[in-house]
């Protein structure tokens, strides 16, 4: 096992440079190549901060300026670097049951002079609190995931204050949007660079919104969205609020299916469907989850073109939840919330930057996972935490490789057996 791995592991800086290679393009001179090549092993490196001065330091330079120039001046093309990342994603994550997630994550920031921050709700504290807000877009399949497409959120404050916009660097087309307008551009932009996603998952902040779902059923592409249970809809013997529906679901209306697989094994919920308001060109429904220990609730509108069982519906809602995860790993393993800058375009590039480093460890999970065998395997399949961590032990100076693999081999072979254990636990309470 041990051999098998350190094949693999040799052939991970190799792949780092051939998803440098094909960004490459999007990069004007050879200077500006070999500096973002630079910043990306930078962010997959275990420092302890990541901004222009420690990331200089690990790779070597005299100074930050070189990385500072890469975020501020230099020629690149952006949009180009986005699609390279759709493409990137769509090849080696796959296209089966792709699904299209949107969800926001907030930085907690000081002072009021880096674009976008502002007092203002963030999930990351939970509460209001001085913070930048962004929307992001993460491609999900059965192989894994990556965030492949941001917008940074700028509230009202801001928009409405040019020489603050100015001094910021936004640019003079940037007017205010809101956070799901933002996710509909998003989207939009990935159907044009032809990301084969026929799902988009998203929670309440998206799920009420009526444009957006307006704008997803013209272009009939399905949804599975959350909503509050005070969301209303349109029935034929009036108008109900989806709490109330539930309340008179009979009990043979609820049927036992798995959101998917997670730490502790499938995850088990009762589900309902509902036929909610007539669609010209495709069906929608209410989606109810439910608890099967403490009965709590949660609620969904969908659509789709055309009718689809009960169990799709499922396992598109519970794709929703691995853009958590990418929020986590992009953060702890490519410095997504670490960056330094203040300005437009500074903010923009780094955070696509940290995007494509995330994106290559999660491109190597997924290769490694189709190579294990089935979950009663001895060894659990490697994480991008546990590729993020070899690829930095391995290939740094004076390594012990046998070590090094040995104990990742123990932590694999240990995550296992833990696994096997919450899965019987999990067979001896299921009725």
């Amino acid at each position: 096992m041990a051999a098998e791995l350190s094949v693999a592991a040799q052939r991970w800086p190799h792949r780092l440079n051939e998803m440098i290679h094909t960004v490459s393009p999007s990069l004007a001179r050879p200077e500006t190549r070999h500096t973002a090549g630079e910043l990306i092993r930078g962010l997959l490196a275990p420092l302890v901060r990541k901004n222009c001065w420690s990331l200089a330091e690990h790779a070597g330079h005299p100074s930050p300026y070189r990385f500072q120039h890469l975020l501020a001046r230099a020629s690149v093309d952006e949009e180009g670097l986005i699609a390279d990342l759709h493409t990137y994603a769509c090849t080696h994550l796959g296209e089966q049951d792709a699904v299209l997630v949107v969800d926001e994550t907030g930085d907690l920031k000081k002072g009021t002079t880096t674009v976008g921050v502002q007092r203002q709700y963030t999930g990351t504290a939970g509460r209001i609190e001085n913070a930048q807000v962004a929307v992001y877009l993460a491609y999900a399949t059965g192989a894994g995931h990556a965030l492949i497409d941001h917008r940074l959120y700028l509230p009202r404050a801001w928009t409405e204050d040019p020489q603050r916009l100015h001094s910021a660097g936004v640019p003079d087309h940037v007017d205010f949007a809101t956070k799901p307008a933002l996710a509909q551009q998003m989207i939009t932009a990935a159907r044009t660079n032809g990301t084969p996603a026929a799902w988009v998952a998203a929670d309440e902040v998206y799920g009420q919104n009526p444009p957006l779902r307006q704008a997803l059923e013209q272009q009939r592409i399905g949804y599975v969205m959350a909503v509050p249970r005070t969301e209303r809809i349109l029935l034929p013997r009036g108008p109900a609020t989806v709490g109330e529906l539930a309340v008179l679901l009979p009990r043979q209306a609820w049927q036992k299916r798995s959101a998917g697989s997670g730490a502790k094994g499938q995850r088990f919920y009762e589900w309902a469907l509902i036929e909610a308001e007539p669609c010209p060109d495709g069906r929608r429904w209410v989606l109810i989850r439910r608890n099967r220990t403490s009965g709590e609730l949660a609620f969904y509108r969908c659509y789709a073109s055309q009718v689809v069982p009960l169990h799709r519906l499922v396992a598109v809602a519970g794709r929703r939840w691995v853009v958590e995860e990418g929020f986590q790993q992009g953060k702890g393993l490519a410095g997504l919330d670490e960056h330094q800058v203040r300005t437009w375009t500074s903010w923009h590039r780094w955070s696509l930057f940290s995007m494509l480093a995330y994106a290559f460890v999660a491109a190597m999970a997924a290769a490694e996972g189709r190579k294990q065998t089935p979950p009663s395997s001895a060894l659990v399949a490697l994480t991008c935490n546990e590729i993020a961590h070899l690829l930095n032990a391995l290939f740094a100076a004076e390594t012990d490789t046998e070590h090094v693999l040995g104990w990742s081999l123990f932590r694999r072979s240990h995550q296992a057996i833990a696994r096997q254990c919450h899965y019987r636990r999990q067979a001896i309470r299921e009725p």
